[in-house]
């Protein structure tokens, strides 16, 4: 990938719908953050958080040509809770996983290093979500407590799933696996089985996030479902990534509606 702090994926959007995703180039972070990083809670230098979220909002205004943004960040708890962002910022930061707005120039973002970011907009251009799924959040319904926000129909919302660890690298316990398969609904067993692949280590799975969220999504009347794995670990020079070192930043996958 060529070396932007700042890209729009290829998806199919309506118009006036943008999504982003940053990387770790271009930033002010230096060390372990270097050099993007977008979150305040990792140890990093919040001055350098600071000018990075500065430098975030001057590319997101550029790349969408529009002359005033505000973007909404989230406290994030691998939770399942949606906050419902107005026409203006939510201080202090909300306690969610998700967020959920009709609003114009008003960008919603997730922050990971592993986790799955999903985004979501409505056919009709009016309604747009981002959810941050980790395993956690996924298993309890994040996905579907952001689709029941919408007001527009499952068939005629688009979803993507951002970069988020790959199935090659995503090693979990028996718990997880057993967790899922748990809350499985009828017609998904099989295919929620068959996204856990054994490892090497006793008692140890490899799990796969995105089709994990395909089950969910299919299963909630989503049929414009599109991302393929671009595993975080496999791509940690241009993705952070919490599982390939714990003491690291985070990227934001961003939507907006202009």
């Amino acid at each position: 990938m060529t070396e932007l702090a700042l890209y729009e994926p290829a998806i199919c959007l309506p118009k006036g719908i943008k999504v982003f995703v940053t990387t770790r180039y271009g930033g002010c972070s230096q060390g372990h953050w270097q050099s993007f990083n977008l979150a305040g809670h990792v140890q990093d230098d919040p001055a350098a958080v600071a000018q990075n979220r500065v430098l975030l909002r001057d590319q997101l205004m550029r790349a969408t040509g529009s002359a005033s943004l505000d973007l909404q960040w989230l406290n994030q708890v691998h939770g399942t809770k949606v906050h419902h962002a107005l026409a203006h910022i939510t201080e202090p930061l909300p306690q969610a996983d998700a967020l959920y707005t009709t609003a114009v120039n008003l960008v919603c973002g997730v922050l990971t290093a592993d986790c799955l970011p999903v985004v979501f907009c409505s056919m009709d251009r009016e309604e747009i979500a981002v959810a941050h799924a980790g395993w956690r959040g996924l298993q309890k319904g994040v996905l579907e407590n952001t689709l029941a926000c919408f007001k527009a129909p499952a068939a005629q919302i688009i979803a993507w799933l951002g970069p988020a660890i790959g199935p090659c690298h995503f090693e979990v316990g028996s718990e997880v696996r057993e967790a899922f398969l748990a809350a499985a609904v009828a017609g998904t067993a099989l295919a929620t089985e068959a996204a856990f692949s054994a490892s090497a280590h006793e008692g140890k799975w490899f799990a796969d996030l995105y089709q994990l969220a395909r089950i969910r999504l299919l299963t909630a009347g989503l049929i414009q479902i599109s991302g393929e794995p671009a595993c975080t670990v496999c791509n940690n020079t241009t993705w952070y990534s919490y599982r390939d070192s714990p003491v690291t930043g985070r990227f934001a996958t961003l939507v907006v509606k202009t």
